[in-house]
């Protein structure tokens, strides 16, 4: 296929449009904004219609397009057939639902339509009122239904109005809608696309998306799709397995034909689609990645055809395995061809049956059923019951023969690696002779262990497994994050010559032989582990370390300990220096352990506890353990592991990759190695040392990295004095950043900058370059978009680097008279007449500084977009100087007349509702609980005493911080530090 060029912002939707429908391609020139090149090879139809938007029947105010959707009722529904008026009973219940977004939330009414999709509503249509199932949707015979694509759809929802890029419609419903971008500007990115479906489109005119299957963004080189309300960071690509070349065009391609057509979408709608419930009763939508798409349909497909009885799934720990299984679990349970199958979900350790229980408990998977003991699983299967089971391979070891012997039984065995050790995995083949094995790990396979190919690779599969989803493939695509290693181990390593000379002083007295025996138990490697001094060093540095590198960003951290009484010997450690509700341990106790009685927990309080650490707003920061959790548990806020504890193989790779759950502002998984483990893990990974790299950095292979990348973000200011304070400084720094081509370059490199500077802080090594990366960050937020555009490139710095801006005067703080500036009649004579470009300058930079005090506010976003169209008009010569200066005065009028509008009253609302998220996630069991009125005492006393400018005078700061210790004395609060520096945060921002 050839190269295919975009020239214009339409292009890339025009390309998919053809693409999906089944067009050949543009001649270049042929029409003007169009992409230009041949396409080539392009599917012969996907199975979609085009027409326009202006020939759909529907008004804007529609959602679904209800002439088409009232012939799909008929034609797939033999009772309204009978009675067409049957279809008007059903569009009244749909709309109903369209309705009730408002007072049910997006997603409830979602599912409620996807109820609907999926043909599980009824209707009393049938013989005396009997109830039928009502089918919008023919899944059997997908050409059965009617697939509608069109573009530059208008829809309106009160005095809301929203045009989408590109609508797919099946029977007249909206289930797919995509954003694309522009293809000219680097800052501008797929995430742009994304962002505006997920916080506008989704926000302000949510009933177009009650019935969505999946939303997809592109700005042509990328592809990207997610649900609805799933966080930016989980929208994920979609990729063929059998294509691994995948850049530009080519992916965007392959996502669209592979994706985008009728038959895949409605495969996901009907069998790869959950909403799970959390322990809050919130609901959530989930739908597949393209792995785990592939895997249950490879699964479901060998058993379907019923020749080859086994298969391995070779999937990177962290990748979704869990999810893979309740998909194919679900399909399986769901197809005709297999007869109302058993499901057996076989795993191998109580906390990974706790796991796996939870995915598919908060997924409301039906007919699921936890077994509980040997007989229960053995009654089950003797009584022929056809559900999903769960059990885990020790409740096979005293089976006795065959428990049951028929063909369409199905076990997904997780971990197999580990499963199938001893007898337990042939026991469980000769209780079920005739059943399905398909044994998943995400544990490399070296050359040492060929078990789990043996037990579950088939003779028909070339490579030994089913499917595999490598390491270096979940990284690439965002399903997992990289490993970065932190060797501590040259400070804190335990001193032997000085133990054997204290070995020599404290024996000398000793036998020869008593010496001996004595040295001989005192070396053991867990005397040394478990010395006190180095227990105390050890937990000195792991709290300085997590405070220092951790904290700040909101994330958590696992201590992993040589054995269960260096658990308790940490956790005393800790409280000495930490509150003891900063930490917790669990661990596995026995049947009279009276010392480690404390850590007996149930698995629901287990659970609760654990809950509590995935709570980014409890106190809770450490989970002190040493075998626990190492397989098996997921908490995406978890980033660190303090790894004091010798492992190999699997069980060091299961255990480094509890850090490797993406989360919000995650860059990577830290493992910080207090024992020596690393040369394990590239042992480990040695049968593939080159893509090894691809997951384990060491950190200190960033530091070499500084230098070259703080010199092509500092190449880009020559001659620029960066001594200058304030605005001079920036309007400099900016003269040097011309375009909007040029400030992209430089956001792209001043990105993989900051990246650098938030994994290596704060380490010594930084001093020398401090200075200047503070100034590039304060020219950075300088030139940002005030519309919040661009999001890949232009993103949201992180805290260690806007602590160190906010040190010291920065582009917020500059003084700011722009209300004097606007009004000053004789000031503007000037300033028109000079036109001096400098002073210019000096006006927009003000003008962004008041458009980003106001965040999300949509008035200043939009007031944000203006000023950058206008800027672009002005760099492609469309504007000239005096016509860019009135206009850029006028925005700045709005502005200033845009703040006059704001709410007073909602405006304390949001300060007071800061305050009150404060004190919540900082509160502890001595906090008194009067949260409300504390807040509302700062509240009313900073407002008495504040006024406009406080925070640039030193008399206004010493009067706010001195009533707000007032406020703080009056509770027996005045001396928690960190509580009054977070809460003059709060109020400096917020008042």
């Amino acid at each position: 296929m050839e190269v295919v060029l975009f020239n214009e912002s339409n292009s890339v939707e025009l390309f998919i449009r053809d693409l999906l429908c089944g067009k050949t391609g543009k001649q270049i020139g042929e029409q003007p904004g169009l992409y230009a090149g041949t396409l080539t090879q392009l599917a012969r139809g996907q199975g979609w219609v085009y027409k326009p938007a202006d020939k759909l029947h529907r008004s804007t105010q529609d959602v679904l397009l209800e002439d088409e959707l009232r012939a799909a009722l008929i034609r797939l529904n033999p009772e309204i057939a009978e009675q067409p008026d049957r279809a008007d009973e059903v569009l009244y219940r749909l709309r109903a639902v369209l309705l009730s977004v408002k007072s049910d939330g997006l997603v409830r009414a979602n599912e409620e339509f996807t109820i609907w999709l999926r043909g599980e509503r009824s209707m009393p249509f049938g013989p005396n009122h009997e109830h039928t199932s009502v089918r919008l949707i023919d899944f059997e015979n997908i050409g059965n239904n009617q697939c509608v694509l069109t573009n530059q759809v208008i829809f309106q929802a009160g005095s809301q109005t929203r045009r989408f890029d590109l609508v797919l419609f099946v029977n007249g419903i909206p289930l797919v809608i995509g954003e694309a971008k522009t293809p000219t500007r680097p800052a501008i990115s797929w995430v742009d696309g994304a962002v505006q479906v997920q916080d506008d489109y989704e926000v302000n005119v949510p009933a177009f998306f009650a019935p969505n299957v999946f939303s997809f963004a592109t700005e042509g080189k990328t592809y990207r799709y997610g649900a609805i309300r799933q966080p930016l960071e989980s929208w994920a690509p979609w990729r063929e397995e059998d294509n691994n070349e995948y850049s530009g065009l080519n992916e965007l391609q392959t996502a669209a034909l592979g994706m985008l057509r009728p038959a895949i979408i409605l495969d996901i709608l009907k069998n790869f689609t959950l909403f799970a419930t959390d322990k809050k009763h919130r609901k959530t939508k989930i739908i597949c990645r393209f792995q785990q798409y592939h895997a249950a349909n490879q699964i479901v497909d060998r058993v379907v055809q019923g020749r080859v009885k086994k298969g391995l799934i070779w999937h990177f720990q962290g990748s979704g395995k869990s999810l893979l299984m309740v998909f194919a679990a679900q399909k399986l349970r769901m197809h005709p061809a297999l007869k109302n199958p058993t499901v057996l979900i076989v795993v191998d350790r109580i906390d990974l049956d706790t796991q796996i229980t939870a995915t598919f408990n908060t997924a409301d998977v039906p007919n699921l059923i936890s077994t509980d003991s040997r007989e229960e699983l053995r009654t089950l299967l003797a009584q022929d019951v056809r559900k999903v089971i769960i059990t885990t391979i020790h409740k096979f070891g005293e089976a006795d023969g065959v428990l049951n012997s028929r063909d369409n039984i199905i076990a997904l065995v997780d971990e197999a690696h580990r499963t199938q050790e001893g007898d337990l995995g042939r026991k469980m083949r000769e209780a079920l002779p005739n059943a399905f094995l398909f044994g998943m790990t995400g544990t490399p396979i070296n050359q040492r262990d060929r078990n789990t190919f043996f037990a579950f690779g088939a003779e028909e599969d070339e490579k030994g497994y089913l499917s595999r989803y490598s390491f270096e493939e979940s990284i690439r695509d965002q399903a997992t994050l990289p490993l970065r290693f932190e060797s501590r181990l040259v400070e804190l390593r335990v001193d032997k010559q000085s133990i054997d000379e204290a070995y020599a002083n404290l024996t000398g007295h000793l036998s020869e032989a008593d010496q001996a025996n004595l040295a001989r138990q005192a070396a053991r490697m867990a005397v040394l582990v478990k010395a006190p001094e180095r227990v105390q060093r050890i937990v000195s540095d792991i709290v300085d370390h997590y405070q220092e590198k951790v904290e700040p960003n909101g994330f958590k951290a696992m201590v992993v300990t040589f054995d269960r009484q260096a658990c308790v010997l940490y956790k005393k450690a800790m409280d000495e220096i930490l509150r003891p509700e900063a930490s917790e341990i669990v661990m596995s106790v026995f049947h009279n352990e009276t010392e480690y009685k404390a850590y007996d927990r149930s698995k629901e309080e287990e659970e609760r506890l654990l809950d509590r650490f995935r709570d980014p707003a409890d106190p809770l920061r450490f989970l002190i353990v040493t075998s626990r959790l190492l397989t098996g548990f997921d908490a995406p806020i978890l980033q660190v592991m303090y790894l004091d504890k010798p492992m190999k193989e699997h069980n060091l790779l299961q255990g480094i990759c509890r850090v490797n759950r993406p989360y919000p502002g995650k860059d990577y998984g830290l493992i910080v190695d207090y024992i020596g483990v690393f040369d394990d893990v590239a042992r480990t990974l040695a049968f593939d040392e080159a893509n090894m790299q691809q997951v384990i950095t060491n950190l200190k292979a960033l530091h070499a990295q500084l230098p070259e990348a703080m010199q092509t973000c500092l190449a880009y200011f020559p001659n620029v004095d960066r001594t200058l304070g304030g605005w001079e400084g920036l309007v400099a720094a900016q003269a040097c950043l011309p375009d909007n081509e040029t400030r992209d370059k430089f956001a792209g490199d001043f990105s993989l900058l900051s990246q650098l500077w938030e994994a290596i802080s704060p380490d010594p090594v930084l001093s020398d370059y401090e200075d200047d990366y503070r100034w590039l960050g304060q020219v950075y937020e300088s030139v940002k978009p005030p519309s919040g555009s661009g999001k890949l490139l232009w993103h949201a710095l992180g805290a260690k680097t806007l602590d160190l801006i906010h040190e010291n005067v920065h582009v917020e703080r500059v003084r700011d008279d722009l209300d004097t500036l606007v009004m000053d009649a004789d000031f503007l004579d000037e300033l028109l007449g000079e036109r001096d470009p400098e002073k210019i300058r000096e006006v927009e930079i003000k003008v962004i500084a008041r458009i980003r005090k106001h965040g999300n506010n949509p008035k200043f976003i939009a007031l944000g977009k203006q000023l950058e169209d206008l800027k672009n008009r002005m760099e492609q010569g469309l504007v000239n100087s005096l016509d860019y200066l009135k206009q850029l005065l006028e925005i700045a009028r709005k502005v200033l007349q845009a703040e006059k509008d704001v709410d007073p009253e909602e405006e304390r609302q949001s300060a007071k509702a800061a305050l009150t998220e404060l004190f919540n996630e900082t509160k502890t069991t001595q906090t008194p609980v009067i949260v409300e009125r504390i807040v509302a005492d700062i509240d009313e006393i900073v407002r008495n005493v504040r006024f406009p400018g406080w925070q640039q005078t030193i008399a206004g700061e010493r009067e706010v911080k001195q009533a707000l210790r007032r406020v703080l004395l009056k509770y027996q609060l005045h001396k928690e530090q960190e509580l009054f520096d977070k809460a003059y945060g709060y109020i400096k921002e917020y008042y």
